[in-house]
């Protein structure tokens, strides 16, 4: 069986060094079980674990390595790793892979403690971490825009997932963060198709609010809409005691709202990458399709369902033309799309703000509840608030300089 032996090096980095140590080993017959290696503002940490079938190769194995190392000015350890352990590690590969993924506006040691505590006291053992946002400037201070991402691989099996779940949200109030929780699977790696809600998802407004000032009956409509992102009352009752406010409503009031929406923080961004990347994307709103067929053009979106505002000679009849997109409308509409485009729905990622989003992100492999209400936030897989929609890019692994180059 040989031994296995465990060596770690650190120091400062150097162009060709895995080259030298594996060359070294290969005059030995070296196996590598495994390699990794990490290096932060030049300094790194390197790992091997080795396996030398001939014990009187050990010790001049050792001598060359640290010979060589020495003069390189790094430094070495190692140690011989028993049967037992080594086969404790083997059985790992059978524990359950996780991504936990922190977000902020600034990162801080509390926060990446305090999320790695909890997420230690729920049986999860960090292996790796990596940094997702850029590098910060030296002077640059914290902005409304700034952002930060870390992402650590941890494996383990959770005791109570739905706990964790409640955990990590009540940390997130209190620290200002968000914390997503993703099962590390092949679906992770290869979403395909991402749906949004258009009102107060990718619009920072609610269209049917806009147009309710235009008629003078904000207020009104405003109300209605809360009761109903709370889940207070069914959409469908919602939607048409609101529309019927809106009955005799000039139709040149739609271009004058539609000059004054605000995209959200980060919808451009994710829109193209997103495009860059191949994916599918679709609009699914309990809105007006008059204002999803303007953000289609804007943004390349591929795929549009919405409400259609009845207008007759120019006028906002106060009706709605055939069924309302409403929750249970959505998640069928989801479906659809993905059967159209033969994409599974554990490769779908669905984003809304409201209770009536529900249905539709239960559906999507990836469901993002995104600057969402709290029963919203409490109901959905994953959350995001402090950042903007681009984040959901840090949750599909990628980092910012794979996206700068890509949007370059």
């Amino acid at each position: 069986m040989g031994r296995i032996v465990l060596i770690n090096v650190t120091g400062e980095d150097k162009p060709g060094l895995t080259s030298a140590i594996t060359g070294i080993m290969a005059h030995y017959g070296v196996e590598i079980l495994d390699v990794g290696q990490a290096v932060i503002h030049d300094s790194l940490t390197w790992g091997i674990l080795i396996r030398v079938l001939g014990d009187d190769e050990i010790a001049p194995l050792l001598k060359d390595l640290l010979f060589h190392l020495h003069e390189l000015g790094l430094q070495v350890n190692y140690r011989t790793i028993s049967p037992e352990e080594y086969q404790d590690w083997v059985n790992q590969q059978g524990k359950g892979r996780y991504k936990v993924t922190l977000l902020t506006r600034l990162m801080t040691a509390e926060k990446m403690s305090r999320v790695a505590a909890l997420t230690a006291s729920h049986g999860l053992n960090i292996e790796n971490i990596t940094r997702l946002s850029g590098r910060v400037p030296f002077d640059e201070k914290e902005t409304s825009s700034a952002r930060a991402c870390i992402e650590f691989s941890v494996r383990g099996t959770p005791s109570d997932t739905t706990k964790l779940k409640e955990d990590f949200l009540n940390l997130s109030a209190e620290l200002d963060v968000d914390v997503a929780l993703q099962e590390d699977s092949i679906y992770r790696r290869s979403r395909r198709l991402v749906v949004f809600d258009m009102d107060s998802t990718l619009i920072e407004a609610e269209v049917i609010d806009e147009l309710a000032v235009e008629v003078g009956v904000g207020e009104q409509v405003a109300a209605i809409t809360e009761e109903a992102m709370q889940g207070n009352i069914d959409f469908q009752e919602s939607f048409r005691r609101r529309l019927a406010l809106l009955k005799g409503l000039d139709e040149s009031a739609l271009e004058r709202v539609a000059a004054r929406l605000v995209l959200t923080e980060g919808a451009e961004r994710l829109l193209k990458s997103l495009k860059g990347l191949g994916y599918k994307t679709a609009i699914v709103s309990g809105g007006f399709t008059w204002f999803a067929n303007v953000l289609k053009e804007k943004l390349g979106i591929d795929y549009i369902y919405a409400n259609e505002l009845q207008i007759v000679d120019g006028k906002v009849t106060g009706e709605v033309q055939g069924d309302i997109v409403d929750a249970a409308k959505k998640a069928e509409l989801l479906k659809d799309i993905a059967a159209q485009e033969s994409i599974r729905l554990e490769q779908v990622i669905a984003v809304g703000d409201g209770a009536n989003d529900l249905k539709m992100l239960a559906e999507a492999g990836l469901g993002i509840a995104f600057r969402a209400k709290p029963l919203v936030r409490k109901t959905a897989r994953q959350s995001i608030s402090t950042l903007g929609l681009d984040a959901i890019l840090y949750l599909l692994g990628w980092h910012d300089r794979d996206l700068d180059e890509l949007n370059a």
